[in-house]
């Protein structure tokens, strides 16, 4: 943090002004239109008629999650989908953006990976432990009864010493548990079992910006490093 960011005392500067925030905006946008996509031109020209993704990625709205920076991808390398806890519902349960998006991404775009991702310092995580935040906010309440399994397993399995460590161990959870959740999905199942599709479990660090990914068969979280072989949540295929 740099010394116009704080005030003289080190507390965090004020929030800017909602007239700034939106100035900021179309400053972004201006500098956009008029600097950078005049340098991605072709780029944008083939994307403007299809798209070929080369993966989902299915995270938190946290805005301090952003996946094209994390993977360095450019745009049309990712199909995106945000929602608080990076929740994926049962199939049949609640039919609404996710379950459409992971459909529309698996038989019209043809993605072979599907990845979910949790973060550090997730507020949702801290929500779910800390239930009556929640009283205000009777929708993302009912939203986040799809991480309850996650807080059941956490609850009845850590003896976790402090908030801190529960979080941790809760973010893991809600990623396995989103994660068997995402198989209950008929498109997702059947691409598994042909082996044209893999599923990927991954916690991602704001403050290192070290990911780390589930391996289904040691049942752990390991460093995605480039040096170790990539981490899989996906069974084999069986035809």
């Amino acid at each position: 943090m740099s010394d116009k960011d704080q005030s003289q005392d080190g507390s965090p500067p004020e929030a800017e002004s909602a007239e700034q925030a939106l100035k900021t905006l179309v400053d972004g946008f201006l500098h956009f239109h008029h600097e950078i996509f005049p340098q991605q031109e072709e780029l944008f020209k083939k994307l403007a008629t299809a798209q070929r993704p080369r993966a989902m990625f299915i995270t938190c709205a946290d805005s301090r999650i952003v996946p094209e920076l994390i993977t360095h991808s450019s745009p049309g390398d990712l199909f995106v989908t945000r929602n608080v806890g990076n929740v994926v519902p049962p199939y049949g349960q609640m039919n609404g953006g996710v379950s459409t998006a992971i459909e529309y991404a698996i038989l019209a775009l043809g993605v072979h990976h599907i990845i979910v991702c949790g973060h550090s310092d997730c507020g949702a995580m801290r929500a779910v432990l800390n239930p009556q935040s929640l009283e205000k906010m009777p929708t993302v309440k009912a939203w986040l009864r799809h991480a309850e399994v996650a807080k059941i397993v956490v609850e009845d399995n850590c003896n976790c010493a402090n908030e801190a460590e529960s979080m941790q161990v809760l973010t893991e959870e809600n990623v396995i548990a989103q994660l068997q959740h995402l198989r209950t999905h008929p498109s997702v199942a059947s691409r598994m079992a042909s082996g044209q599709l893999f599923i990927h479990g991954w916690i991602y660090s704001i403050e290192t910006s070290e990911i780390r990914a589930y391996d289904a068969e040691r049942d752990c979280f390991l460093p995605l490093d480039g040096i170790n072989p990539t981490p899989s949540a996906t069974p084999k295929g069986r035809f």
